[in-house]
């Protein structure tokens, strides 16, 4: 087992790069393309629906899919990994990628790379999300602000993206922007276990409980909800959903997420990004 998380790691630490096109459908322009990469290999689901394995690429336009939202989820093949799921916009006449580099618990990384169509057809944009926020964004080497983040009047070319933040693994993606559109990145990034060892080891251990006073009021989310998730991790299984507005008892705390009591029989985690302490 430690092989394969030492096999994991190695390939967590490599560099993702990205490059997103523009599809030319003419014969369906309300359909989309999808690209899924991961390491270790991994099953791919579509709404449920197996569809192959890692690398997955719909080439052929029988194969891709009407635009629209779906569900992705990534099932490992190999090693003892929690499956990763995310919520994903298949846009006309545009391919999405998505890349997951499977590791222990706080190691994973990936992204979720995507383009919009704007309605200023001489702007190219960059969006940037980051899971956690407050990464610091460099665009080709030039510190723009920290995740998240818009990037307007983007020249139309070849770019660079990095992503770094204090005790975590930079990320870096290379991508190329195309003028009326804008490019969205869903970035994960995870801990660099050259320098958080200690501070990992810490955060893995079961904190003290929390006083049930203490109460986790759930914020505004892009979805309309927020997932409650097995482990405190992206990739943990999801076991309930909340609502923005709604209270709960906060249980126990770690880097970024919040353990909360959902009912007597079920408690999780959730990301401390869409909630805060009453």
């Amino acid at each position: 087992m430690k092989k394969i998380f030492y096999i994991a790691a190695i390939f967590l630490l490599a560099v993702v790069v990205f490059g997103i096109v523009l599809f030319v459908l003419s014969k369906n322009k309300e359909k989309g393309a999808l690209q899924v990469t991961s390491e270790p290999k991994s099953s791919v689901y579509v709404n449920g629906k197996k569809v192959g394995q890692t690398p997955f690429r719909t080439s052929e336009l029988r194969d891709m899919f009407e635009a629209g939202n779906y569900t992705v989820k990534l099932v490992p093949i190999l090693g003892n990994f929690e499956p990763f799921e995310q919520k994903i916009t298949i846009s006309p006449k545009v391919l999405t990628v998505i890349d997951r580099n499977f590791g222990p618990t706080g190691l994973e990384s990936g992204s979720v790379i995507s383009l919009k169509e704007i309605s200023d057809k001489k702007d190219a944009q960059i969006s940037i999300v980051s899971f956690p926020d407050s990464a610091q964004v460099f665009l080709d080497n030039n510190l723009e602000g920290q995740s998240p983040m818009l990037l307007k009047n983007i020249t139309a070319s070849d770019h660079e993206i990095k992503l770094s933040k204090e005790g975590y693994k930079d990320k870096i993606s290379l991508i190329k922007t195309v003028l009326g559109y804008k490019l969205e990145i869903l970035i994960f990034i995870g801990i660099n276990p050259n320098v958080a060892s200690a501070s990992a080891a810490i955060n893995s251990t079961p904190s003290a409980s929390l006083s049930l006073s203490t109460k986790i009021l759930i914020l505004e989310t892009p979805t309309g909800f927020l997932r409650v998730r097995k482990d405190a991790s992206l990739g943990a299984l999801e076991v309930a959903r909340v609502k923005p507005g709604d209270t709960y008892d906060l249980l126990e705390e770690k880097n970024n997420w919040y353990k909360i009591k959902i009912d007597d029989k079920t408690s999780g985690w959730i990301s401390s990004q869409y909630a805060k302490k009453n």
